[in-house]
């Protein structure tokens, strides 16, 4: 267990409630968007309740491994503090377990594809008969319309949300973010729409139907791209780099395309991550200037003030990176700090996974598993001051089958019986 650290059922840490003790989640998901989600709202105290199927599993337990016969990284970093229970819905035995589980959670999250439950009988409105209590979360690649059947995978909604088109440099094709905003970031999106509806129900007692698309989830994470959009009309966008402009926001390399210019700029000793990123706004700009040795250019009529900077930004920055090149990065963030300059070194993933601030605040952990050992991973981004999350590890396949079924009031084949006819 990390020392970041929630029971399976979130249960409470002594006299202390976890923000969602009490809430059962029904967690259909399976992959990351989904997944990420139920992964947040067990953190937060949630009991989630992950349905699998039969022998597999979710297909994220078999892929990428590197280990044999041992749930991949990609599924143990995205399934802790849940429970597990297989069950083939197809069944009749399954179908009734299932009728149990939604009567028992207060909310369902899915991310199939578009229909999936429906023909299987469970439709919005035989989930509500069955409980009116129970609010239904589905993650979908699109909303309703043109695109709403097609397929989405997280590059795939980068490239229709808007986030391609915009990343990268001029002259280079449309570029994909390391950061997963189309999986995660819907997830994400959907913990703020499940905790509204289980807030609103206190108001009403009932549950309601909650969406997120992922396209969606990227446009909104893509939203100071739309402002830019519009400004285009007036004229062009002097923050950004870019010589032309046509009728769409450039793609503008490391830019920062806000209201005041940045740019990576390379350390000592050159290796591929020894860049810094510098914005450079008013304020600063006279310290700067004489921190790097050029204390003329305060008072440089080319120099001097942020509009006569924005002419020939390549230049200006050029004369910050050769003083920066004779520097680590953590030399130059240390300077930059102590005269107020916005700045941040560029953190590999190495940097990071060693990090201690990042390890002693919780957002690295280590967590033990039953069979993987020790594994490495991200804590939870939302903290609350009277609840700290605590991290335990993924649950194994089918692991609570027998402890779910009772809780669930469940009094038909025993366990054993139900996974020799293929059910569980």
């Amino acid at each position: 267990m990390s020392t970041n650290g929630v029971s399976p059922k979130g249960a409470s840490e002594g006299s202390t409630r976890k923000a969602l003790d009490g809430v059962k989640v029904l967690d259909m998901t399976h992959v990351q968007a989904g997944p990420s989600c139920t992964q947040i709202l067990a953190w937060l105290g949630a009991d989630v309740i992950k349905v699998e199927l039969p022998g597999r599993g979710d297909i994220t337990r078999g892929q990428l491994r590197d280990l044999p016969g041992v749930d991949s990284l990609y599924f143990t970093m995205l399934n802790c503090n849940k429970r597990s229970i297989t069950l083939n819905t197809k069944t009749a035995d399954g179908k009734a377990i299932f009728e149990k589980l939604i009567q028992h959670c207060d909310v369902l999250v899915e991310n199939f594809g578009p229909g999936v439950l429906d023909r299987q009988g469970f439709t919005w409105e035989r989930i509500r008969e069955i409980n009116p209590r129970i609010s239904y979360a589905s993650i979908k690649g699109f909303g309703p319309g043109v695109y709403e059947d097609f397929k989405a995978y997280e590059t795939v909604a980068q490239a229709m949300g808007g986030s391609m088109s915009t990343t990268g440099f001029p002259d280079g094709p449309p570029t994909s973010t390391g950061s997963q905003i189309g999986d995660s970031g819907s997830g994400i999106h959907m913990v703020a729409g499940i905790l509204a509806a289980l807030f609103q129900r206190t108001h009403t007692g009932r549950g309601q139907r909650v969406t997120v698309a992922m396209q969606d989830a990227v446009l909104n994470l893509c939203r100071v791209k739309m402002r830019d959009q519009q400004r285009l009309a007036h004229g062009p966008l002097n923050e950004y780099p870019n010589e032309e402009f046509g009728d769409f926001v450039p793609r503008s390399g490391n830019a920062s395309g806000g209201g005041q210019p940045g740019a990576a700029l390379r350390c000592a000793p050159g290796g591929p991550n020894d860049y810094v990123y510098v914005i450079i706004q008013p304020p600063v700009w006279a310290g700067l200037a004489k921190m790097v040795g050029r204390p003329e250019l305060v008072e440089d009529p080319g120099y001097a003030t942020p509009e006569a900077r924005l002419e020939h930004l390549d230049e200006v920055f050029g004369v910050v990176e050769a003083w920066t090149q004779a520097h680590t990065k953590h030399q130059v963030l240390e300077k930059l700090n102590s005269i107020d300059v916005p700045c941040g070194p560029i953190l590999s993933t190495k940097d990071l996974i060693e990090d201690e601030s990042l390890r002693a605040r919780g957002m690295i952990a280590d967590v033990e598993h039953p069979k993987r050992g020790t594994f490495t991973t991200v804590g939870c981004p939302i903290v609350l001051s009277d609840t700290p999350v605590k991290i335990v590890a993924s649950p194994l396949l089918g692991e609570h089958n027998e402890e779910i079924l009772k809780e669930i009031g469940w009094d038909g084949k025993d366990a054993r019986e139900l996974q020799a006819a293929g059910v569980l």
